[in-house]
C-alpha cells in the first residue's frame, strides 16, 4: 500500500529542482500528480518521467484568477485535491537600496503572492478531503543573508504565513507545514553550486559540508503531506544539513 494512493497532488513549480523531485516522489507513492509552472515543455518532460496518472498544467501563480481556474480544472478532472505544495520561487539578490523595484515585485508576487493564491483557490477542496499544505520556505525565511533582502522578506512571510495557516485550519483536518531548504542543487542555484569557491564558503558554514540535493528536500515535503505527519502542523523545519544548529559563531577548530 502505497501511501499517496487514491490522493491528488499539486505541486508548482514543478519543471525543475525541489518541484520536480517532489513531484516525482509523490508519483511514486501512488499519487495522482498535477505539475504546475510557466513552461509547459519542462513539465511535460517531468510528467513522462512520472510512473502514476498525471496533470500538466500551465499557469502563472502570481495570478490569482489563474490559479482558481486551475484546481477548478483539477477538480474536473480528479474530483478531489488532497494535498498542495507551494514550491514556485525566485531569488534575486541585492541590498535595500540598491534594488530594483521590479525586481522586489516580482520576489513578493511569486513567493508571496503564488503562495497565498494557490492556498486560497485550493483549501475549499482541501478542506474537504481534510488534505495538507506544504509550502517551501527557505533558511532565509528564519534568519537574515547578505546581500538578499528582498528574498529574506519574502521567505519571512511565507514562515509566518505558515504559521497563521496552521492555526486557522488546523482545527478543521487541514495540516499546513514548511520546508526550509539551505542551498540545494537546482537550476535557480546553479550560479552558487557550480562555483568551486562559493561552495567552499557554504560548505565551511555546513555541518554535513555540502548543497542538499532536490531529492533530498523532496522527500521531507512527501513526508510532511503523508499520514505519518499527521500531528505535524505549523512547523517550519529546515532541511538545511546542520546550518540553523549554529548560533552564528565562527568555527574555531
Amino acid at each position: 500500500m502505497k501511501r499517496f494512493d487514491g490522493k491528488v497532488v499539486m505541486v508548482t513549480g514543478a519543471g525543475s529542482g525541489i518541484g520536480e523531485a517532489t513531484a516525482r516522489r509523490f508519483g511514486s507513492e501512488g499519487a495522482k500528480v498535477v505539475l504546475i509552472g510557466r513552461t509547459k515543455e519542462k513539465l511535460a518532460r517531468v510528467a513522462d518521467s512520472i510512473e502514476s496518472e498525471t496533470l500538466v498544467l500551465s499557469a502563472d501563480v502570481s495570478d490569482g484568477d489563474a490559479m482558481n481556474r486551475l484546481v477548478a480544472d483539477v477538480i474536473e478532472r480528479f474530483g478531489r485535491l488532497d494535498v498542495l505544495v507551494n514550491n514556485a520561487g525566485v531569488a534575486p539578490g541585492g541590498r535595500v537600496h540598491e534594488a530594483d523595484i521590479d525586481d522586489w515585485k516580482q520576489v513578493m508576487s511569486i513567493n508571496v503572492d503564488g503562495v497565498f493564491y494557490a492556498s486560497r483557490a485550493a483549501l475549499p477542496e482541501l478542506l474537504k478531503t481534510k488534505g495538507s499544505i506544504v509550502n517551501v520556505s527557505s533558511v532565509s525565511g528564519l534568519g537574515g543573508d547578505w546581500g538578499m533582502s528582498m528574498y529574506n522578506a519574502s521567505k519571512g512571510a511565507v514562515t509566518n504565513l505558515t504559521r497563521a495557516m496552521a492555526l486557522d485550519y488546523g482545527h478543521e483536518g487541514v495540516r499546513v507545514n514548511a520546508v526550509c531548504p539551505s542551498i540545494t542543487k537546482s537550476d535557480l542555484t546553479g550560479g552558487i553550486t557550480g562555483n568551486e569557491d562559493l561552495m567552499k564558503a557554504f560548505a565551511d558554514r555546513m555541518p554535513l559540508g555540502r548543497a542538499a540535493e532536490a531529492e533530498e528536500v523532496g522527500d521531507v515535503i512527501v513526508f510532511l503531506a503523508s499520514h505519518d505527519a499527521r500531528f505535524v502542523n505549523g512547523v517550519n523545519l529546515p532541511v538545511d544539513g546542520g546550518i540553523m544548529a549554529s548560533n552564528g559563531q565562527p568555527r574555531l577548530s
